[in-house]
């Protein structure tokens, strides 16, 4: 049944509209983003979809067709609704904390962007339900604002202290382009990245260990990064150059603390190292920047999984450019950079490595820079 059937069979009427918002993969800056630094993302084909229409009783509806939990609010207050729900309550209670009127609507979602993968479904629900409610309302939202209206929701609301990468990523990303965002001031700029053109791919592998940011485990890490900061007497990581680096570190004595600094100001210069590759059509020389990410995500801000490391050494072996995990961590996906015609050797070779370890089998699939929310 399409999301339009779903609509119809849940409310008895046709949907004002279909909404689109995708997932994301990010290419290299991983958890610079809450310490005001670099990211390089781009839009997944993958994408949550809504159908949505006027709700006639001022309540808000959202059904799935990947859950059957349909939920219903009225004005939600902070934290009132829980669950999946959460996400589009949260987006409502953003817009209204924003001063915004907030048509109430009937959702029906759906979606094909994989679920805890770290690919941020999350951010595509918050995404889509934005941009419907954004067109329905004629809501002054300018699109370089909307973001940080969606982080609000799943920061506050939904209680996941994330940065606003993956919430950018899903609104502002452009078919065929990296979006290169500087996590302070929101500025972007649209980096070309066509790979079919150099003959290569993206190669994303579901690791099939799913990952629980709301768990303690992200929140420790910013917490670990806002500390560090703070005993450096900078604003955040993103301050700290690279050539400083070695004297920070010797301020810092804390080897947690040495460590969670070193990854974020060594990813920050990754980003920017890979950016001037490909605006000089370098594409295959970010390859061992993609692998040194992954190495300094894994030692020294430990947040891989076997299963990722795995995956990684395995394309690689292979003959990938780079690889890395992408996303937040503790489960989730790899990326890796390889020549197009290598995509099922690469895939197999990880599956083969998998077995080996007795792993639930990955999936694979190559990747294409699409584009970001929009009404379709």
């Amino acid at each position: 049944m399409s999301v339009t059937e779903v609509f119809t069979a849940a409310y008895g009427a046709e949907p004002a509209g279909l909404w689109a918002a995708p997932g994301r993969v990010n290419l290299i800056g991983e958890h610079t983003d809450y310490n005001d630094g670099f990211v390089l993302p781009f839009a997944l084909p993958q994408r949550t979809v809504a159908a949505v229409g006027p709700s006639p009783d001022g309540r808000w509806h959202v059904c799935s067709t990947l859950i059957n939990e349909p939920v219903s609010f009225g004005k939600p207050a902070r934290s009132e609704v829980t669950g999946w729900g959460a996400y589009v309550a949260g987006v409502v209670w953003a817009l209204q904390e924003a001063g915004f009127e907030v048509p109430p609507v009937r959702i029906a979602i759906d979606s094909d962007v994989p679920l805890g993968s770290g690919l941020s479904s999350s951010a595509a629900l918050e995404s889509a339900v934005l941009t419907a409610l954004v067109d329905l309302g004629g809501l002054d939202l300018p699109v370089e604002k909307r973001p940080a209206i969606a982080q609000r929701a799943e920061n506050v609301y939904v209680g996941a202290p994330t940065g606003i990468m993956d919430q950018s990523a899903s609104i502002r990303c452009q078919d065929g382009k990296a979006l290169f965002l500087d996590c302070r001031s929101y500025e972007v700029e649209q980096i070309p990245f066509d790979l079919a053109a150099e003959g290569l791919a993206i190669l994303v592998i579901n690791s099939n260990a799913p990952h629980q940011h709301v768990d303690g485990e992200y929140g420790a890490r910013r917490k670990s990064c806002e500390e560090a900061a703070a005993l450096l007497g900078v604003p955040a990581l993103r301050d700290v150059a690279t050539a400083d680096l070695p004297a920070a570190l010797d301020r810092l004595g804390d080897d947690v603390l040495v460590r969670r600094t070193r990854h974020i100001v060594t990813e920050n210069q990754r980003v920017l190292d890979t950016v001037a590759l490909l605006r000089d059509g370098r594409v295959r020389e970010i390859g061992p920047l993609l692998t040194a990410s992954h190495a300094s995500m894994r030692d020294d801000f430990e947040i891989t999984v076997a299963q990722v490391d795995v995956a990684v050494e395995a394309a690689l072996d292979a003959g990938a450019y780079g690889a890395r995990m992408t996303g937040g961590g503790f489960g989730g996906c790899v990326l890796a950079l390889i020549d197009a015609d290598r995509a099922d050797a690469t895939a197999a070779a990880v599956a083969a490595a998998y077995e080996k370890h007795g792993f639930t089998a990955p999936a694979s699939w190559v990747a294409v820079a699409g584009p970001g929310a929009t009404r379709i």
